[in-house]
């Protein structure tokens, strides 16, 4: 599977060192264009690639991993984005220093997302843990939970079958409506930690 970046910090880097291993081919992207990439795709190895958010967005997957202030542009940038299928993996910030999150009183991030990503299959996934907390890349890790959420079942699928295949455990929450307030920063459940060993352990 070929899954593009739209944004290449910690998220994004992590889930390449999940997927890298298991064949899947990454390329990533940032405004700063593929030179600025260069050291970290050297660094991921075999697999990995920097392009144009465009290019990004021609891939199998598209992953949305850019801050939230930067959420419009970074969508804005892609003509079209009818049938793309687009995990939103971002957090709704409005401030990091003070720390203060976004109204989410309203539509949820994700809905957002899909309002400015017209056409676009969206999948809210990796933005309910810190990536610290999934950060083991070994073969021993612990299968965290990751939740995920959308109104596509396809598309689900795809993102679900990915989570599984790299030892993560995903848990579908439904609808970006329902789902993906739970699972938005300031839901209920948002940051919890929790590992999958035949049951549920918090």
């Amino acid at each position: 599977m070929r899954i593009g970046f739209i944004g290449a910090g910690g998220v994004a880097q992590t889930i390449s060192k999940h997927v890298l291993p298991f064949g899947h081919r990454v390329l990533l992207s940032n405004t700063r264009g593929p030179e600025s990439l260069a050291k970290l795709v050297k660094e991921l190895g075999p697999g990995a690639e920097a392009g144009t958010p465009q290019q990004a967005a021609e891939q199998d997957i598209v992953v949305l991993a850019v801050m939230w202030p930067h959420v419009e542009a970074a969508l804005a940038s892609i003509p079209d984005w009818q049938d793309r299928v687009l995990v939103d993996a971002t957090n709704r910030i409005a401030s990091m220093n003070p720390f203060s999150l976004g109204d989410i009183s309203g539509p949820t991030s994700s809905e957002i997302v899909a309002d400015q990503a017209r056409g676009a299959k969206i999948v809210k996934a990796f933005n309910s843990v810190p990536m610290a907390w999934i950060s083991d890349f070994s073969a021993s890790k612990q299968r965290a939970v990751l939740f995920l959420s959308g109104d596509d079942a396809d598309a689900k699928k795809s993102v679900s079958d990915l989570i599984n295949e790299i030892a993560l455990e995903p848990v579908d929450l439904g609808s970006l409506e329902k789902g993906g307030r739970l699972q938005q920063l300031g839901g209920p459940l948002a940051g919890l930690r929790l590992t999958f060993n035949e049951r549920l352990i918090l």
